[in-house]
Protein backbone atom coordinates (compact mmCIF):
# COMPACT_ATOMS: atom_id res chain seq x y z
CA UNK A 1 0.00 0.00 0.00
CA UNK A 2 2.78 2.04 0.68
CA UNK A 3 4.52 1.68 -2.81
CA UNK A 4 1.22 2.12 -4.44
CA UNK A 5 0.81 5.89 -2.88
CA UNK A 6 5.10 6.91 -2.72
CA UNK A 7 6.56 4.48 -5.41
CA UNK A 8 5.81 6.59 -8.55
CA UNK A 9 6.89 9.69 -6.36
CA UNK A 10 9.89 8.44 -4.81
CA UNK A 11 11.00 7.65 -8.18
CA UNK A 12 10.74 10.55 -10.03
CA UNK A 13 13.05 11.83 -6.81
CA UNK A 14 15.88 9.42 -7.71
CA UNK A 15 15.37 10.18 -11.11
CA UNK A 16 15.52 14.17 -10.96
CA UNK A 17 18.87 13.70 -9.13
CA UNK A 18 20.19 11.23 -10.79
CA UNK A 19 19.01 11.47 -14.29
CA UNK A 20 19.01 7.84 -14.80
CA UNK A 21 15.67 5.86 -14.50
CA UNK A 22 17.53 2.44 -13.64
CA UNK A 23 19.63 3.76 -10.83
CA UNK A 24 16.84 5.34 -9.71
CA UNK A 25 14.72 1.87 -9.33
CA UNK A 26 17.76 0.69 -7.57
CA UNK A 27 17.38 3.56 -5.69
CA UNK A 28 13.63 3.57 -4.40
CA UNK A 29 14.18 -0.71 -4.13
CA UNK A 30 16.94 0.00 -1.80
CA UNK A 31 14.35 2.91 -0.01
CA UNK A 32 11.84 0.86 0.66
CA UNK A 33 13.45 -2.25 1.36
CA UNK A 34 15.16 0.17 4.61
CA UNK A 35 11.50 1.17 4.98
CA UNK A 36 10.29 -2.60 5.53
CA UNK A 37 13.33 -3.38 7.43
CA UNK A 38 13.20 -0.67 9.81
CA UNK A 39 9.39 0.25 9.97
CA UNK A 40 9.78 0.43 13.95
CA UNK A 41 12.37 3.22 13.99
CA UNK A 42 9.94 5.52 11.97
CA UNK A 43 8.50 8.18 14.33
CA UNK A 44 5.05 10.05 13.04
CA UNK A 45 5.93 12.60 15.98
CA UNK A 46 9.38 14.43 13.85
CA UNK A 47 7.72 13.92 10.49
CA UNK A 48 5.22 12.60 8.16
CA UNK A 49 6.06 8.84 6.71
CA UNK A 50 6.08 10.44 3.27
CA UNK A 51 9.30 13.13 4.43
CA UNK A 52 10.89 9.91 5.59
CA UNK A 53 10.57 8.09 2.65
CA UNK A 54 11.58 10.97 0.31
CA UNK A 55 14.73 12.17 2.64
CA UNK A 56 15.79 8.60 2.31
CA UNK A 57 15.31 8.13 -1.82
CA UNK A 58 17.42 11.85 -1.81
CA UNK A 59 19.90 10.91 0.43
CA UNK A 60 20.67 7.55 -1.37
CA UNK A 61 20.57 9.09 -4.97
CA UNK A 62 23.06 11.67 -3.78
CA UNK A 63 25.50 9.10 -1.91
CA UNK A 64 24.99 7.51 -5.12
CA UNK A 65 26.46 10.06 -7.41
CA UNK A 66 28.44 10.76 -4.78
CA UNK A 67 30.13 7.48 -5.09
CA UNK A 68 31.67 5.19 -7.89
CA UNK A 69 28.14 6.28 -9.88
CA UNK A 70 28.86 9.15 -10.47
CA UNK A 71 32.23 8.42 -12.27
CA UNK A 72 30.88 5.79 -14.35
CA UNK A 73 27.95 8.30 -15.57
CA UNK A 74 30.40 11.11 -16.46
CA UNK A 75 32.22 8.28 -18.57
CA UNK A 76 29.40 7.41 -20.71
CA UNK A 77 28.20 11.41 -20.98
CA UNK A 78 31.52 11.70 -22.30
CA UNK A 79 31.27 8.83 -24.76
CA UNK A 80 27.71 9.34 -25.94
CA UNK A 81 29.08 13.47 -26.31
CA UNK A 82 31.44 12.32 -28.58
CA UNK A 83 29.04 10.17 -30.43
CA UNK A 84 26.81 13.32 -31.29
CA UNK A 85 27.76 14.89 -35.01
CA UNK A 86 30.05 18.06 -34.65
CA UNK A 87 28.08 19.97 -36.88
CA UNK A 88 25.41 20.32 -34.22
CA UNK A 89 27.98 20.97 -31.33
CA UNK A 90 30.52 23.42 -33.55
CA UNK A 91 27.08 25.65 -34.07
CA UNK A 92 28.73 28.29 -31.90
CA UNK A 93 31.40 27.28 -29.93
CA UNK A 94 31.17 30.28 -28.12
CA UNK A 95 27.66 30.00 -26.44
CA UNK A 96 29.13 26.56 -25.45
CA UNK A 97 31.91 27.77 -23.56
CA UNK A 98 30.04 30.35 -22.16
CA UNK A 99 27.66 28.06 -20.95
CA UNK A 100 29.92 25.67 -19.80
CA UNK A 101 31.51 28.73 -18.11
CA UNK A 102 28.30 29.50 -16.10
CA UNK A 103 27.97 26.05 -14.60
CA UNK A 104 30.89 25.74 -13.37
CA UNK A 105 30.64 28.98 -11.94
CA UNK A 106 27.12 28.22 -10.16
CA UNK A 107 29.02 24.83 -9.17
CA UNK A 108 31.53 26.70 -7.39
CA UNK A 109 28.90 29.36 -5.85
CA UNK A 110 26.41 26.11 -4.46
CA UNK A 111 29.62 24.75 -3.15
CA UNK A 112 30.89 27.72 -0.99
CA UNK A 113 27.43 28.06 0.48
CA UNK A 114 26.73 26.60 4.37
CA UNK A 115 25.36 22.88 4.11
CA UNK A 116 22.11 23.71 5.51
CA UNK A 117 21.49 26.63 3.14
CA UNK A 118 22.42 24.55 0.25
CA UNK A 119 20.50 21.68 1.01
CA UNK A 120 17.51 24.24 0.69
CA UNK A 121 18.24 25.31 -2.47
CA UNK A 122 19.30 21.90 -4.33
CA UNK A 123 16.30 20.70 -2.73
CA UNK A 124 14.17 23.58 -3.87
CA UNK A 125 15.59 24.22 -7.45
CA UNK A 126 17.23 20.39 -8.64
CA UNK A 127 14.65 18.61 -6.31
CA UNK A 128 11.35 20.63 -7.27
CA UNK A 129 10.16 20.52 -3.57
CA UNK A 130 8.12 23.69 -2.01
CA UNK A 131 9.50 25.10 0.83
CA UNK A 132 6.64 23.36 3.16
CA UNK A 133 8.13 19.83 1.95
CA UNK A 134 11.62 21.13 2.38
CA UNK A 135 10.79 21.81 6.17
CA UNK A 136 9.38 18.78 6.61
CA UNK A 137 12.05 16.60 4.91
CA UNK A 138 14.69 19.17 6.97
CA UNK A 139 12.87 18.97 9.76
CA UNK A 140 12.86 22.72 10.78
CA UNK A 141 10.21 25.32 10.42
CA UNK A 142 9.34 27.03 7.07
CA UNK A 143 10.44 30.52 8.56
CA UNK A 144 13.87 28.50 8.71
CA UNK A 145 14.22 27.40 5.52
CA UNK A 146 12.72 30.85 4.26
CA UNK A 147 15.85 32.44 5.64
CA UNK A 148 18.02 30.00 4.39
CA UNK A 149 16.68 30.19 1.14
CA UNK A 150 16.81 34.06 1.24
CA UNK A 151 20.26 34.17 2.46
CA UNK A 152 21.31 31.37 -0.33
CA UNK A 153 20.13 33.03 -2.65
CA UNK A 154 21.77 36.81 -1.43
CA UNK A 155 25.32 34.64 -1.45
CA UNK A 156 24.40 32.99 -4.82
CA UNK A 157 23.73 36.12 -6.62
CA UNK A 158 26.31 38.36 -4.84
CA UNK A 159 28.54 35.64 -6.27
CA UNK A 160 28.30 35.55 -9.79
CA UNK A 161 28.14 38.82 -9.99
CA UNK A 162 31.12 39.27 -8.62
CA UNK A 163 32.65 37.27 -11.63
CA UNK A 164 30.29 39.08 -14.05
CA UNK A 165 27.35 36.92 -14.60
CA UNK A 166 24.57 39.09 -12.98
CA UNK A 167 24.16 42.52 -14.31
CA UNK A 168 21.63 44.02 -12.36
CA UNK A 169 22.11 44.60 -8.80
Amino acid sequence: MVYDRYGALAHSVAVRILGDSRLAEDIVQESFLKLWNSASAFDAGKGSLRAWLLTSVRNRAIDQLRGRGAHERREIDLESAESVPTAVTAADPWRDVAAAMERDAVREALARLPVEQKQAVELAFYGGYTYREIAEISRVPLSTVKGRMRLALEKLHSYLEGKGLVNEP
